[in-house]
Parts: structure tokens; C-alpha cells; sequence
């Protein structure tokens, strides 16, 4: 029984670095995307940042991938009285940036 629980275990945290390894290079490319951007300036994560808009150290866990990406590409297309301004941003740095705002929970 020890010996089954141990080898789920096993099984089960090759997974988690296998996954973490597929999408650790986008989030990392994200949260470096969310520096670059200045959305600090507006938004905390966590301690870092200031607090003028929302608090995103919890939107991976409201909002879902899709949602953040055309968030990203037109805040107001979400959400008519959004405060945030469209940004220019690339294609990829939308999906990075989706991709780490959807890693925060």
C-alpha cells in the first residue's frame, strides 16, 4: 500500500514538472510583460504594485484564458466602463500576458 501511495505520488509530481515546464516559459515571458508595461503602476500582485486598479493576485481563479485575452486586447469590448486603456500590445505578448495573469490564483 506505502509502496502504491509512493509510486502515485511519483507519477503525479512528473506530471505537475512536466506541465510546469510547458508553461513556465510563457508565464515567465508574462510576468515579464506586466514589468515592461508598467502594469504595476495601476494594479498589485501580491505586495508589489499599487492599488488604483483591481488587486490581480487572485484572476487566474475568476477569470478564465479567453477572457483575459480579449481583456488584453480591449478592456472596453469586456466591460463598456472599463477604466483601463487598450494597450498596444503584440499578439504574443497578450497570450504571455494571459498566461501569467491565468497562473495567478
Amino acid at each position: 500500500m506505502i509502496r502504491r501511495n509512493a509510486l502515485l505520488m511519483l507519477v503525479l509530481m512528473a506530471a505537475a514538472c512536466a506541465h510546469a515546464r510547458e508553461t513556465g516559459a510563457p508565464v515567465a515571458e508574462g510576468r515579464r510583460v506586466f514589468q515592461d508595461q508598467g502594469c504595476y503602476g495601476c494594479h498589485t500582485v501580491g505586495a508589489t504594485g499599487t492599488a488604483i486598479g483591481p488587486d490581480l493576485s487572485h484572476v487566474g481563479a475568476k477569470h478564465n484564458r479567453s477572457y483575459l485575452i480579449g481583456w488584453l486586447r480591449d478592456p472596453s469590448s469586456q466591460k463598456p466602463t472599463a477604466h483601463m486603456p487598450k494597450l498596444t500590445l503584440t499578439d504574443a505578448e497578450v497570450q504571455a500576458l494571459a498566461a501569467y495573469l491565468g497562473s495567478l490564483r
